[in-house]
């Protein structure tokens, strides 16, 4: 399970998704996570699938390595579908004593797992083709104009390429503590939920411990390399707009749009499928 998680990891491979300006995958996630949580409709989820798989497939990662980083959200998204499920007024399907799912639950329910399943993919199809380096760079340069209303960009994305970089390190540090507590007979999966938890203190201690230390050593590190923040800072390789990023640019605006469109003209069209079928 800790292996499984792949936010924050970086996956080399020779493809234009690589090549991009990380300003410009950065702005593509954002749009694709808002979009997600703005379409209303059957047609909305075609484009947004299809969308994502043209982009995983372009970024030239393994479909199973990106697919194998939900199994450390599938408890969450488990709960959010059966919240869904239960709590959502509407047209009763099943009734059951204090049991009750309505048609609108049941939609509900498949919309947020879907929601979930491509904000977890479509974030990590970022990580994993940009480095922490240049997810920095692009951060700070995408945020540069807030520094007119004094706003700490560079801290603020240094802040979070560390938390990104750190993710992969603290899940392989947890996965070394695991193995060396069951190695001493330490037993993670049986019991209830409660004991299960409970099992878990003699990993958090030392995970927090060290945790803790490789910050203590990051910091002394950024000190003794006389690292004062953003100000009059140079970059070995300044970021710069090609060809290829203004076309992506482009892919991006034509996706909002379609989106747009769909949203607007769609759901009409979609109740007289509906009504034609009965449903």
């Amino acid at each position: 399970m800790i292996r499984d998680i792949t936010i924050g990891q970086y996956y080399p491979a020779p493809s234009v998704l690589h090549r991009l300006d990380p300003r410009v995958k950065l702005v593509g996630t954002i749009v694709f996570i808002i979009m997600i949580f703005c379409i209303n409709n059957i047609a909305g989820y075609v484009i947004a699938t299809a969308a994502l798989a043209a982009v995983i497939a372009i970024s030239r990662v393994p479909v199973k390595f990106m697919l194998k980083g939900l199994k450390a959200i599938f408890f969450i998204l488990i709960f959010t579908a059966v919240l869904n499920l239960f709590l959502t007024p509407g047209t009763p399907v099943v009734e059951w004593h204090f049991i009750r799912i309505t048609k609108e639950g049941i939609l509900m329910a498949l919309k947020m797992a879907v929601r979930l399943t491509y904000l977890i993919m479509g974030s990590s199809v970022m990580t994993l083709t940009t480095t922490p380096n240049h997810l920095t760079d692009g951060m700070e340069k995408g945020l540069s104009p807030l520094k007119k209303i004094h706003v700490p960009v560079h801290d603020i994305s240094m802040i979070m390429s560390i938390a990104l970089r750190f993710i992969p390190i603290l899940m392989e540090e947890t996965d070394k503590i695991m193995k060396a507590q069951q190695a001493r007979c330490a037993d993670f999966e049986s019991g209830n939920i409660f004991q299960r938890a409970r099992s878990l203190v003699p990993v958090l201690v030392p995970l927090f411990i060290s945790s803790f230390r490789r910050a203590n050593d990051l910091a002394m590190a950024m000190e003794a390399r006389c690292y004062h923040g953003g100000e009059g800072r140079t970059k070995m390789k300044p970021l710069k707009y090609y060809r290829r990023d203004y076309i992506s640019y482009g892919c991006i605006l034509l996706y909002i749009v379609v989106l747009i469109l769909l949203n607007i003209f769609f759901p009409p069209v979609q109740q007289l499928l509906f009504a034609a079928l009965g449903l």
